[in-house]
């Protein structure tokens, strides 16, 4: 047995009903399971789900027996998905078929490393479990590979060699060149493949303020373990020894760099401060490490979904992932260089928060990464400690230290120690783009979720090329559409969502879509699940006018709503006075002449829908005209109203004056005719307002989009 296979057999453990685990026939037995932190078992959900919905909800323990054959009893913390009907539980569980059990009286348990890494295959692995495959309930382990999915996206990883048997669903697959945790054995797949859950997949249990605390708790847990436990048997009886002899093996030499002892010290001091309220405040602290070391031009890969600070070391591990690094000269090491700079921009950026409870771990913190910086390069070194302890960036301050041990964030920036431009602490990451294509087949919408990062990179998020019917795109984009706006909230900026959609959809009422699933609660004032359009700015953009160079009357205008003053145009010219069903309707080209004569500051107003009829005519001779911000009202037939519509909306577009201004203003305007039982009824004018406010060069002009066979280019 290899150092690996036997430390690894130790956190393992087997999962029985109630009593039986003490039942060595395997009778009773369910699955295998392994502890990640004292009194945490990780597992699948299909394992637990044969107890049924009791187990399920925490009411019934089960049996949880270690490699003592010492049983403990366990409950059922968190399972995901659950199912809607707990009592009957599906076959199969759909992903991430994971769950958490609190064990007693197991704080003394051997627990296995979790790896930080977002990319963790292709990579060589090895299989633990329980199973009575062979006749009699015993260890099992073999070996082979993994590759697939990597669980962004929800798919499984693919396992090749020895597959997991029946039993072994619910054990850890250990990445063998690394020594951590990649997975979790989900089953067998199909012809010679077996199927396991990405490690990744835990971040799922973040998805919500209950979640994202006992994620911390759990992964802090598990980091104090394993810093405990280096420094009471060293190298010899811990995992980042047993890491540590792998990275020896593999490079035939002494490993020096960021080594499985630094990384053990600093994610124990890691995970004691605040966690990241998002993905995207990790995200752009990597990149912003990413971008100062590497120091050519850095364009980000893949948008990954961390959720804990120790997960945005793993992203620095090799920085020629997703960037073009220079060859550094033999004395350096960039991947130190990296890992302990991102270490002092989170002290930064936690310090920032001002939390009392914080102020002894930073202090650890910052005086530990003083000491390890010794060795870089002086520029790195001094920019590390000028994060950590600088003084007034003011011109004629005096630039004195802060007390050693302490993270010093007095001034109003950060003074830079090698050229560059400053950085807000607080400024945008990104927005959100969705993207919805035209009619493709039949009645199916292609749709597309992006990230448009603050230098104009877009970072491809999730897709639907076969599209899903209109009355689908609302569950469809849920998900991607929630994933992502926790990508772009970063500090103090909240991301747009930008919805560039064909313009028989300019009526979908997309403000007012909830990022909830089915059935689920609303929850009053709690931001993540109100309205969109009442939290964030929620703006559409045409999808036609994006498969053509942008025309100068387009820019034209854009240029002139952003520089302001604006003033207002009926889109319609016999709205106003004979409302949007009125007699004597202005033509096409009547519309188009009238709206290109208007100033360049004007908005176009209209009170009823524009996604069909005559309203639809006059949107498209505005936006030939390049309007590139129009206000309309997505009411249905019978309203009574126009004239009043149309004089408050030439009031609110003058009082705004600008783009950005009408955005603030529409937001406002939606939260307070939004209320179902008490609408503001000087707002209620407003009541399904839609806002066009589309830029030329955000997002960036796509590539010609994909046609059905046979049909004919629309110009």
């Amino acid at each position: 047995m290899s150092a690996l296979e036997g430390t690894a057999r130790r956190a393992v453990v087997r999962i029985s009903e109630r009593d039986g685990g003490y039942d060595r026939s395997g009778a009773r037995f369910w699955g295998s399971g392994f502890f990640i932190a004292p009194g945490w078992v990780l597992t699948c959900a299909h394992v637990v789900g044969n107890g049924g919905g009791d187990v399920l909800r925490g009411e019934r323990a089960v049996d949880v027996t270690d490699w003592h054959d010492r049983t403990t009893e366990g409950r059922v913390a968190l399972a995901l998905p659950m199912p809607e009907e707990p009592d009957r539980p599906p076959r199969p569980w759909a992903m991430p078929d994971l769950a958490l059990l609190k064990v007693d009286d197991a704080d003394d348990a051997e627990c296995l490393w979790l790896s930080d890494r977002s990319t963790i295959v292709p990579a060589d692995i090895s299989l633990h479990g329980w199973s009575r495959d062979t006749g009699e309930l015993a260890p099992r382990h073999g070996i082979g590979t993994a590759s697939g999915g990597d669980g962004r996206d929800g798919t499984a990883m693919l396992l090749r060699g020895e597959i997991p048997v029946a039993g072994c669903s619910g054990g850890p697959v250990v990445d063998t060149g690394r020594g951590a945790v990649i997975g979790v054995s989900k089953g067998r797949g199909k012809d010679t493949a077996g199927l396991a859950v990405p490690i990744t997949a835990l971040r799922r249990i973040a998805d919500d303020r209950p979640g994202r605390d006992r994620l911390h708790a759990i992964v802090r847990a598990h980091d104090r373990h394993h810093f405990d436990r280096y420094r009471a048997l060293g190298t010899g009886g811990s995992w980042p020894g047993l890491q540590q002899r792998l990275r020896e093996a593999a490079l035939r030499a002494p490993a020096g760099g960021f080594t499985p002892r630094l990384r053990t010290h600093l994610f124990a001091r890691l995970a004691e401060l605040t966690p990241p309220g998002t993905p995207g405040e990790v995200m752009q602290l990597v990149g912003d490490t990413k971008r100062r070391v590497i120091q050519d031009p850095y364009q980000p890969g893949v948008e990954h979904d961390p959720r804990t600070w120790r997960e945005g070391v793993g992203l620095l591990y090799d920085l020629r992932d997703g960037g073009r690094a220079k060859e550094p000269a033999p004395e350096r090491d960039l991947e130190l260089e990296a890992v302990l700079l991102y270490a002092a921009r989170v002290a930064a950026a936690v310090s920032r928060l001002g939390h009392d409870r914080d102020v002894p771990h930073l202090r650890d913190l910052s005086g530990w990464l003083t000491g390890e910086a010794e060795p870089l390069p002086d520029v790195i070194r001094e920019e590390i400690q000028q994060i950590l302890h600088g003084g007034s960036a003011a011109p004629a301050a005096l630039l004195e230290p802060a007390p050693a041990g302490t993270v010093e964030l007095r001034k109003p920036e950060r003074r830079d120690v090698a050229p560059g431009p400053r950085r807000d602490p607080s400024r945008r990451r990104g927005d959100v783009i969705v993207e919805i294509d035209t009619l493709l087949y039949g009645d199916r919408y292609p749709w597309r979720v992006k990230l448009l990062l603050e230098d104009g990179v877009i970072t491809p998020l999730r897709s639907d090329e076969e599209g899903v019917p209109r009355a689908g795109l609302r569950e469809a984009l849920r998900e991607p559409v929630a994933a992502a706006l926790l990508q772009g909230d970063v500090g103090e900026h909240l991301a747009e969502l930008r919805v560039v959609l064909p313009r028989e959809l300019f009526d979908e009422a997309l403000d007012e879509w909830r990022l909830l699933p089915p059935g689920a609660g609303e929850h009053g004032f709690d931001p993540h699940t109100m309205p969109l359009g009442h939290r964030r700015v929620v703006v559409l953009q045409d999808r036609k006018r994006r498969d053509r160079p942008a025309t100068p009357e387009w820019r034209r205008r854009f240029n002139g709503t952003n520089q302001g003053p604006m003033t207002a145009v009926p889109l319609r010219r016999e709205a106003p006075v004979q409302g949007h069903d009125g007699p004597r309707r202005e033509g096409g080209h009547a519309a188009y002449g009238r709206l290109s004569e208007a100033a360049v500051t004007a908005v176009p107003v209209y009170c009823g829908e524009v996604a069909q009829g005559a309203g639809a005519m006059a949107m498209d001779a505005a936006l030939a005209a390049g309007h590139a911000v129009v206000l309309w009202r997505r009411c249905a037939p019978g309203h009574t109203d126009c004239a009043e519509f149309h004089e408050r909306a030439a009031r609110l577009v003058c009082e705004a004056g600008t783009a950005e201004g009408l955005h603030r203003r529409i937001r406002n305007l939606r939260i307070r005719c939004g209320d179902p039982d008490f609408p503001d009824p000087d707002a209620l004018w407003a009541r399904s307002v839609a806002l066009l406010s589309d830029d030329p060069d955000r997002p960036p002009g796509s590539d010609t989009p994909l046609r059905a066979p046979g049909a004919r280019w629309d110009p």
